[in-house]
């Protein structure tokens, strides 16, 4: 009963303390979401040049995408005739950060790190943006209908709330739960100062770190509590940003798809740049910067003594974003249901369900149901990444042109379900 009180506290004190500023970076990126000039990417990533790689970073960095949503984007960028470099210094730079994650950073990290990240976010991107573009210039494949950019018609205000405190939300929401969940059973179960003890070698503990990040998914903010947890035991400040780039920027599913997208070249150059940036900023971090700037915030936490924002917003910031989460579930549990139905009872034309791979969010769905409703010959689409299945409802469906649809936007396509 004691290590569930425990855990329990654990978990609720990183929950408020990150609650305050994931409600503040939600809703700037409502803001970004809806008037951020649109085309703007797609504008500035087409040269095969130097200049184009840094607008690709620059554009990047505090758009609120992690990995599952920045290949998608990414790749209908480049599809769109965005040049190979930009679209890697995009997939490397974008995942890192996010203004959402740039403010949780502040929170549970401190500024010394909230600075950081964006920083090395920008320069590995330039660095995989001009390896790459080292490779000569070809004619991309049959362009596609850009899909991230997608003007709603209505009241814009409300179609902000409804993208920072819903979408967006929900698309970090399992992640960020599973984050603190991790962190607070790291907590709970390390002993104080476990990497001082046992792993006192900083070089092997980056390593080490590498390793366990690179294959996993973790979002950007979702690694920030791990990561704080982390510290308080031990680790020392360059491992840890280690596992703040490698961990959001890479894993299986990513690595898989800019492989078959793109070319393996490409995927070569991300992985590399990532782990060497990781690595040499690592090492840099932690030869230059004074542990003072890091372990001096950190100490606050150890004994939750941590007072910038008052104890009465964090708490009622957790209330709220607890309550957003449970709503944001329900009201998802409940769509779907809603949206089944209704799809079953049209079945006056073929119904086609498919098993594709890598939707991980709402930009994901959003990226298929768009592109596949436009064609002709199709009536409905349904998108579940939950379930990885799309519902197809239309006539004389081309198979083959739409599982050639899927891979060009960047997902697996698994064939075929049967109920």
């Amino acid at each position: 009963m004691a290590y569930i009180q425990t855990y329990a506290q654990e978990f609720y004190y990183l929950f408020i303390e990150m609650a305050p500023w994931l409600l503040f970076g939600f809703l700037f990126a409502g803001i970004l979401h809806v008037y951020m000039p649109k085309g703007s990417v797609q504008k500035y990533m087409g040269g095969n040049n130097i200049k184009s790689v840094i607008y690709a970073a620059l554009l990047g960095i505090p758009l609120p995408l992690c990995s599952c949503g920045v290949i998608p984007t990414g790749i209908s960028f480049y599809k769109e005739g965005a040049s190979k470099g930009s679209t890697v210094s995009f997939l490397i730079s974008t995942p890192q950060t996010g203004v959402d994650s740039i403010l949780a950073t502040y929170s549970l990290l401190g500024l010394p790190f909230a600075i950081l990240r964006p920083i090395v976010a920008f320069f590995s991107g330039i660095l995989g943006g001009i390896i790459t573009n080292t490779e000569p210039a070809s004619a991309t494949s049959e362009k596609i209908k850009e899909v991230y950019v997608e003007e709603k018609q209505g009241n814009k205000f409300k179609i902000m709330l409804e993208y920072a405190f819903h979408e967006f939300l929900m698309d970090i929401a399992k992640w960020l739960i599973i984050g603190l969940a991790l962190a607070a059973l790291i907590s709970m179960l390390l002993p104080a100062d476990f990497f001082t003890m046992y792993l006192d070698n900083e070089f092997l503990s980056m390593l080490i770190v590498l390793a366990a990040s690179v294959p996993i998914y973790v979002c950007a903010t979702g690694s920030i509590p791990i990561v704080a947890v982390l510290m308080m035991k031990g680790l020392s400040p360059g491992a840890a940003l280690v596992f703040l780039m490698a961990g959001p920027a890479t894993n299986a599913a990513t690595m898989a798809i800019i492989g078959k997208s793109i070319d393996r070249r490409t995927l070569v150059v991300y992985m590399i740049t990532i782990i060497s940036s990781a690595l040499i900023f690592g090492m840099l971090t932690n030869q230059f910067l004074p542990r003072e700037w890091f372990t001096g915030f950190m100490s606050q936490h150890s004994d939750h003594s941590h007072e910038l924002i008052p104890y009465w917003l964090r708490l009622a910031s957790g209330i709220i974003l607890a309550l957003l989460i449970a709503y944001g579930y329900f009201k998802k549990f409940t769509k779907k249901n809603k949206s089944t139905n209704t799809f079953a009872m049209n079945q006056n034309d073929k119904i086609l369900k498919l098993n594709v791979k890598g939707m991980t969010c709402s930009h994901c769905k959003a990226n298929v149901e768009k592109k596949l409703s436009s064609f002709t010959e199709i009536e409905a689409v349904v998108a579940d990444p939950d379930n990885n299945s799309v519902l197809i409802n239309g006539n004389n469906l081309d198979k083959d042109k739409i599982k050639q649809t899927i891979e060009d936007l960047g997902y697996s396509y698994k064939g075929e379900l049967t109920d």
